[in-house]
């Protein structure tokens, strides 16, 4: 249905046409070792400046925060790591060129990465290695011998793979490489592929790892439906634990398979609506995870904080995979177009051009969602108009939840943030309010004035711009 619609969409300028492109395209000991003289003391106050000054200033708040809450440290424990790690990589690549050959690898322990051990195959390099500030560790395996023992595993693999063998890698810490499986017979089995590399270097561990590849679900992007055409994401979503996409309807029916961008298999279609409306949702496998993104000019991520509906002549723009990212104005709410397949209500008309491939695509104004790309005449040469339909009354229907940002950002005034009320009442984040809806919080009633999927931070006595107090 929808490839005859992408045809009449390219061939004829000003025929309106769905968007859509047909198919183109456990404990272990560690090695004996003999240790060289204690570790040297900790740099002096100029050096550990010099250090803090070169791996701290330039450093985001956000990693320190990030750092804080997964690594469990204080902000000033962070900074010191930060140092200590900067200044233990100058070390060790310094001895790396030193020591040669008989380098075997360093590491750095203790929550603030405060000892570096570097590890030789020579008694001799200790006490160099002492004099830099490090802890040496004397293995019977250099650092190239592990190299070479895991490239060959690695050639092996590319022969016969097995998924009973998930991982293996150069633990510099056990001077091995370590070889992880679930089925020890296959680790044995590719060992035995290798031809003959010095088994005293390996050592086979268990595990239950099943590691799987990860991609982002992103606003914007490619997918491909069963192999018949391409269409683009609208808004990452979930549904309870569920995650996936909302797309347009036009682009697949219940029940059809996708891949994405990189023709990884990718979801399922679970409902679709078209025509009377172009809506649509794709669930995904746990290989994909859902992302508070739109893909923007130069392929920047633009965040998704919300999804307040602006007004007729607000400014708009759409993310497609055939054409990217281009922005107009919002021309008309409410509007009904006809396509060859039948009429679609309630849709929103925009100055945005768009091509086949566009559809599902992602609208958005600032960092607010709008809707996902239906149809359209014209095209990006020489300017067009386009329809896409409403993210709110999607997200209702399908019963779904818009991934955002932590932030939901700020959708006007914000009010005063610090005096939510008491909490309680009929208000619930991730619900999808129309204006005119009503609810109560902490014990007053509020009135929706603009259409929005409720977020943390969103109360109504916080947004003055969406909630009047009734």
């Amino acid at each position: 249905m929808f490839h005859r619609h992408a045809r009449a969409a390219c061939v004829g300028a000003a025929t309106v046409g769905a968007l859509v492109l047909t198919a183109l395209q456990g404990a272990v000991a560690a090695p004996t070792a003999a240790h060289g003289p204690a570790a040297a003391s900790a740099p002096g106050p100029a050096a550990r400046s010099a250090a803090e000054t070169l791996a701290v200033s330039a450093v985001p708040p956000d990693v320190l925060a990030s750092m804080q809450r997964d690594l469990g440290l204080t902000r000033a424990q962070a900074q010191r790591r930060l140092a200590n790690e900067a200044e233990a990589g100058a070390t060790a690549a310094r001895l790396q060129q030193r020591l040669a050959t008989s380098y075997a690898g360093a590491w750095v322990e203790g929550d603030e990465a405060s000892v570096l051990t570097v590890a030789t195959t020579r008694a001799a390099d200790a006490a160099a290695i002492a004099a830099s500030g490090a802890e040496a560790v004397v293995v019977p395996h250099s650092l190239a011998a592990l190299d070479g023992t895991k490239a060959a595993l690695d050639r092996a693999a590319r022969r016969a793979a097995d998924t009973g063998v998930p991982v293996w890698y150069v633990d510099v810490r056990t001077n091995s490489v370590v070889v992880r499986a679930v089925d020890p017979a296959a680790a044995e089995s590719l060992i035995a592929r290798t031809g003959g590399v010095d088994r005293s270097r390996i050592r086979v561990v268990p595990t239950d790892e099943r590691p799987r590849p990860l991609y982002d679900i992103r606003g914007g992007d490619a997918y491909y439906m069963g192999g018949s055409g391409r269409c683009s994401v609208g808004f990452a979503i979930t549904r309870g634990t569920q995650q996936g996409f909302a797309t347009a309807g036009h682009c697949g029916r219940a029940g059809t398979t996708t891949s994405g961008y990189n023709q990884v298999a990718q979801g399922t279609f679970q409902a679709s609506t078209f025509p009377g409306r172009d809506t649509a949702w794709v669930a995904t496998s746990a290989n994909w995870t859902a992302t508070p993104y739109v893909k923007g000019a130069g392929g920047a991520n633009v965040q998704v904080t919300g999804s307040v509906q602006q007004p007729v002549g607000a400014s708009i723009c759409r993310s497609g995979s055939t054409t990217g990212w281009h922005c107009g104005t919002i021309q008309q709410h409410n509007t009904s177009v006809t396509y060859p397949e039948g009429t679609i209500t309630g849709v929103t008309r925009t100055s945005v051009c768009a091509e086949p491939g566009d559809s599902g695509g992602s609208y958005v104004s600032g960092s607010q969602a709008q809707g996902v790309t239906s149809g359209g005449s014209g095209n990006c040469r020489s300017g067009g108009t386009t329809y896409h339909q409403p993210v709110n009354p999607l997200l209702q229907a399908y019963g779904l939840t818009l991934k955002t940002t932590t932030g939901p950002g700020d959708p006007g005034d914000p009010g005063d943030p610090g005096d939510p009320g008491e909490p309680g009442g009929t208000w619930a984040a991730g619900t999808v309010y129309r204006a005119g809806d009503q609810v109560t919080y902490g014990g007053v009633a509020y009135r929706c004035l603009q259409g929005h999927q409720a977020q943390a931070g969103w109360e109504p006595p916080n947004v003055p711009a969406l909630w009047q107090r009734v």
